[in-house]
């Protein structure tokens, strides 16, 4: 019978040691280029953000569509094809369930998105907030000043028509960071709100210039607005008129933010 209580008590030492390994497990961030990035939950959740993973400077970029893996969600900012990418093709391969503005998801299905695999679990307006892979990530839609335009096949008519309006999303991570993918953007003031209701520990910056904003204005957003731990530039590089450079960046941060500017498929782990 004395046997018991040790066992109980060995077997409490187990679940206890099992739960802070989980709890200490890392949330990754992978540049993909431009503005793609993989985010891998502590869980071992997968989402995509903008996947265009053929973009000019990923030469895994055809390995990565053919064998992606596990992806669970796809969160798409806004309409252009720089940013929906190889959404469609990934989403027949993998699953993967979307989350976007409302009416850019019901374009997608017409494009090609599974209809089943989208939802009002995952389509959404600026402001709204929903929970991902079981609560372990919450995602709210933020405002991004840029437009939003999807690409049409046909050879009649406008190359693009009507995509919603474009948005940005902070992920809230159990056991790991918040983080602020700006999507296609210029400096706003509201940005200031967003770190007031919904602090953010890491910031995905456009940084390219011409199409969003430049490396001068992505500081002002970090320094004075998100005023995120860290920055990890993006959008910036993928063709020449994108100028805009991480060591402009870094010149302009105040001290104490730090700048992580990965390679091309480099992870940052928190």
């Amino acid at each position: 019978m004395r046997a018991l209580p040790r066992l109980i008590a060995l077997l409490s030492l187990v679940l206890l040691t099992s739960t802070s390994a989980s709890a200490t497990e890392e949330t990754r961030i992978t540049w993909l280029g431009h503005a793609a990035f993989k985010v891998e939950a502590p869980n071992g959740g997968v989402m995509l953000i903008d996947p265009w993973l053929k973009n000019p400077k990923n030469p895994e970029g055809e390995r990565l569509l053919s064998d992606p893996g596990r992806v669970d969600w796809i969160l798409l900012t806004h309409a252009h094809p720089d940013h929906v990418g190889n959404t469609v093709a990934l989403a027949k391969k993998t699953g993967a369930r979307l989350v976007a503005p409302f009416e850019l998801g019901q374009q997608l299905v017409a494009q090609g998105y599974p209809e089943d695999q989208v939802g009002m679990d995952g389509l959404m307006n600026i402001g709204g907030e929903i929970e991902l892979l079981d609560g372990e990530v919450k995602v709210l839609m933020t405002p991004a000043v840029h437009s939003s335009g999807l690409s049409t096949s046909g050879e009649d008519g406008p190359s693009h028509f009507y995509g919603s309006n474009p948005v940005g999303y902070r992920l809230a991570i159990q056991g790991g960071p918040a983080v602020y993918h700006a999507g296609d953007t210029d400096v706003f003031g509201d940005m200031e709100l967003i770190r007031k209701l919904s602090p953010v520990d890491v910031m995905l910056a456009p940084i390219g210039g011409h199409f969003t904003m430049d490396p001068e204005r992505a500081a002002y957003a970090v320094n004075r607005l998100i005023q995120p731990d860290v920055v990890i530039p993006m959008h910036y590089g993928t063709y020449p008129v994108l100028k805009g450079r991480p060591e402009a960046l870094q010149k302009r941060l105040d001290e104490g933010v730090e700048m992580r500017a990965l390679s091309i498929n480099g992870t940052a782990a928190f």
